[in-house]
């Protein structure tokens, strides 16, 4: 589901939308399959089948992610951006990533290539989803960044020094543990719809631990998971089947 479009319902879930919410946080928040979920919830009493869990993060988990970004501090002005390969059906596919300087993931996209066209398509992207110029721009030595930089944001400032760059490289780390979890994307189409929900859902509940004492990181928590529960419980109206 993209921004801006109609949030989905709960209407004829038997399932209330702490249930719900709960399987979708557990899928999008921590490396597991549907059926790790379902037996988690087995554990708590809940039964629900992992076709069912499915069906709910595909149906939720964008417009979870979608109130989650809104409700995000502005992003930073100062992007890293980088790109590795995938293996889907066999292809080799591209994930760009673009992080803040304080590591928070502005977006994640999946592209056939790693060419002008493709930075510049991502260049795009980043621009109309943050709705915001960076000051400075921060890749690798790819000549795609340079050139797309040119072309769509040559006021911005462009540092190009592979050295530079670790905070964007190690932005890839949670994404390559999905993708070995799931043993690999099925299709383009589906990557880039995982994807989209879980760079809003996972950075939500992945505070930066090793700066926070103990008392901090639990507060911090608290308020994250308050503002879950506002998200999950504004997306639609819990009823009965």
């Amino acid at each position: 589901m993209s921004v801006g479009s109609t949030p989905p319902s709960y209407q004829g879930h038997r399932n209330p939308v702490e249930v719900i919410s709960h399987c979708v946080w557990l899928y999008f928040r921590f490396p597991l399959s549907f059926r790790e979920v379902e037996e988690l919830m087995l554990q708590r009493g809940v039964i629900v089948s992992h076709e069912t869990v499915r069906r709910w993060c595909t149906k939720f988990g964008q417009a979870y992610a979608n109130g989650l970004r809104r409700r995000r501090p502005r992003s930073g002005d100062k992007w890293h951006l980088d790109e590795v390969f995938t293996k889907i059906n066999g292809e080799r596919k591209y994930l760009w990533h673009a992080v803040d300087q304080d590591g928070n993931v502005l977006d994640i996209l999946v592209q056939n290539r790693r060419d002008t066209a493709a930075a510049r398509r991502f260049f795009r992207r980043l621009l109309k989803t943050t709705r915001a110029v960076p000051r400075v721009l921060v890749t690798d030595k790819l000549r795609s960044y340079g050139a797309a930089h040119r072309e769509v944001m040559p006021s911005v400032e462009h540092r190009c020094h592979k050295g530079l760059n670790n905070r964007a490289e190690n932005s890839h780390q949670p994404t390559r543990q999905r993708e070995r979890a799931m043993k690999g994307f099925r299709s383009t189409g589906g990557a880039q719809r995982f994807l989209s929900a879980f760079r809003g859902i996972s950075p939500h509940f992945r505070p930066h631990r090793h700066l926070m004492t103990a008392a901090h990181h639990r507060a911090e928590m608290t308020v994250r998971f308050a503002v879950r529960d506002q998200i999950t419980s504004a997306v639609g109206r819990s009823t009965t089947a």
